[in-house]
């Protein structure tokens, strides 16, 4: 499931030379410029980086919570349920983070 969702989050993000790819969270964690952008989850659920400002909105999309991996929530982060990922609402996911992401400073590599 979580190999399927990144196959389609490639064909979505397409041939962008700052989007890189790290193996994450048991699934696969797609980064611009170095910095989290979205990432898959065992279970084929998306984990999406919208920060402070675009959490209430994101929350209000279907399937859509806080991030919560170790009982304790993650503001900024949002995990999106597989049954609400068509490919509109997957876009949108992707262009949400974007936002939040694109304008960061780039992450030095170590």
């Amino acid at each position: 499931m979580a190999d399927d969702l990144a196959e389609r989050i490639r064909h979505a993000i397409g041939e962008d030379p700052n989007v890189g790819e790290i193996r994450m969270f048991g699934g696969t964690c797609f980064t611009l410029n170095g910095n989290m952008l979205v990432g898959t989850l065992k279970d084929g659920a998306l984990l999406a980086r919208v920060g402070d400002e675009q959490e209430p909105a994101a929350l209000a999309m279907p399937g859509a919570k806080r991030m919560d991996f170790t009982g304790r929530e993650m503001k900024g982060f949002i995990m999106v349920d597989a049954v609400e990922l068509d490919d509109t609402a997957l876009g949108q996911w992707i262009a949400m983070a974007s936002r939040f992401v694109g304008p960061m400073p780039p992450k030095k590599k170590r």
